[in-house]
């Protein structure tokens, strides 16, 4: 399947609500957060794959708050993550180049002031660390969750022959017997070749 192109917006509050980012905040224990993670951004936790996704947007969260990000940095933040996964698990092709593309439009969309297509939300300070922290965590193992969350195709290929005619009295060189799939020349016909003009007549001679 062919990747469709994606058009970076912009994301302020379009996964984790003001209200998840509040919850968010007073939650301290790593299981509670988990769980606000899970409502907010839609994770289903039953099944066992999005534990890893679940894990990218734990520590996205921990970063953010050792970096002192306010809650609309954050909100978008997790949103331009989960935008990045979904066009990444999108096609089984590696489309990794498309998708740092789309990581760096994404940031570029909220960090200039151009409603309604951007917004100044970060600074150039905190979209250079923020991209160094996506190169180093999700892009670093970008075929992992590729693997973890495509549909793998694997290719069952069987053969059959048909039998081919004329091939059924012919032995292969090497085997016991001689080869009987050849022709013998029709009679008349010399089966030995000779050189010289006077070799060529005779042999035209009736």
């Amino acid at each position: 399947m062919e990747p469709r192109p994606r058009k970076p917006k912009v994301l302020l509050w379009a996964d984790v609500g003001y209200a998840d980012m509040e919850e968010l905040d007073n939650t301290k224990s790593t299981p509670e957060l988990k769980r606000a993670l899970c409502r907010g951004l839609g994770v289903e936790m039953n099944q066992p794959r999005n534990r890893a996704l679940l894990d990218v947007y734990f520590h996205a969260l921990l970063f953010c708050r050792r970096t002192g990000l306010t809650k609309e940095q954050t909100s978008v933040l997790l949103s331009i993550i989960k935008a990045i996964h979904a066009a990444n698990v999108e096609t089984l092709l590696n489309n990794m180049e498309y998708c740092f593309t789309y990581c760096t439009e994404l940031l570029l969309c909220h960090s200039a002031m151009r409603p309604p297509f951007s917004i100044n939300l970060f600074n150039s300070e905190q979209v250079t660390q923020i991209l160094q922290y996506l190169t180093n965590t999700y892009f670093r193992h970008y075929a992992l969750y590729k693997h973890i969350f495509t549909t793998q195709v694997q290719l069952d290929l069987s053969l059959s022959y048909s039998e081919i005619p004329g091939d059924t009295d012919t032995e292969h060189p090497g085997s016991s017997g001689t080869m009987t799939g050849l022709q013998e020349p029709p009679q008349g016909v010399t089966a030995q070749c000779s050189s010289g003009p006077q070799s060529l007549a005779n042999q035209l001679t009736p």
